[in-house]
Order: C-alpha cells, then sequence, then structure tokens
C-alpha cells in the first residue's frame, strides 16, 4: 500500500502523511498508544527503542530512548496535547532534538472496518522548519515506521 507524503501542495509549514492499514481502528489506535507496541516500530529501519514510557491522556508524558543503527542513542520527552480514542492523537517534542525544529504532530484515524485510514500531520513554526526537517530526513523515517508498523499489525490481527 502506498505512503503518501505531502509537502509541496501546501502553503503552511506542515507535513502531511497518508497511508490505509490493514487493520481495524482500534488496532491502530494500540499500535500507537501501547509502549510495548510503540517500541517494535517506531523509527527507521534499523533502530530500536529500548525505553519507551507513555502516559496518553492530555498532558501526559512520552519518554522515548531510540537507538539508531550506528549505535547512538537520543533521548526524547513529548507531552500528549489532545487524546481522542480511537481517532485523534497530538503530541509535541519538549526535549531531544538539538537544533531541530519541534512541530505539533497530529494523528487521525478513519474507521474502514477492517482498515484504518491513517493521517499524520506535522505542524511546524515556519516554512523553514518544515524544510529542514525535510533535508534530515524526516519523509524517510516515516515511511519507513510505517512499514515496520504493517509488520507489526500483522502479528496482532
Amino acid at each position: 500500500m502506498t505512503v503518501r507524503i505531502d509537502v509541496s501542495s501546501s502553503r503552511e509549514a506542515v507535513i502531511v502523511m497518508t497511508h490505509t492499514l490493514d487493520a481495524p481502528r482500534e488496532t491502530v489506535w494500540l499500535a500507537f498508544t501501547t509502549p510495548e507496541h510503540v517500541a517494535r516500530w517506531y523509527g527507521g529501519e534499523g533502530f530500536t527503542n529500548p525505553v519507551c514510557e507513555m502516559d496518553v491522556r492530555p498532558g501526559g508524558r512520552w519518554r522515548h530512548v531510540m537507538r539508531t543503527p550506528d549505535g547512538s542513542e537520543h533521548h526524547y520527552e513529548f507531552v500528549f496535547v489532545e487524546v481522542v480514542r480511537p481517532e485523534r492523537l497530538s503530541w509535541q517534542a519538549e526535549r531531544g532534538f538539538p537544533g531541530k525544529p519541534l512541530p505539533l504532530n497530529t494523528l487521525t484515524l478513519e474507521d474502514l472496518g477492517r482498515q484504518t485510514r491513517v493521517r499524520f500531520e506535522a505542524r511546524f513554526t515556519s516554512m523553514a522548519e518544515r524544510d529542514l526537517a525535510m533535508s534530515w530526513g524526516f519523509a524517510d523515517v516515516l515511511r519507513e515506521g510505517v512499514e515496520r508498523m504493517r509488520a507489526l499489525l500483522a502479528s496482532l490481527v
């Protein structure tokens, strides 16, 4: 299934990714909000996630340690802004991205029965920040994460 990432048609400082997953919406919601599941798919190919702690509620925290294929570790902290189970989740980074933009991320899940349409939006404070994120491979990591999530979902349904 195709993962579509759109930056060119927007006059806003956003990156939008849309795709359809072969799992019911509740299962997809759990894949995005259960620490054990997130640790299995989050990040690009070859990434691991030795720490993933989530308190999924407005104002709740998400603490995350991601290890890249070269062994370097990145420590992140996010805060959940909006939680509407099982249809919408938004969060923003508070720490862990030195020198990089901190977008407001919003995930919307549309129920298609046995499938779920996913819309992920990263909203930046400027076009320059959005373009910087694209230059360091933001879109590639998103695509690779989707493929890893597909594998996780296949094991859950």
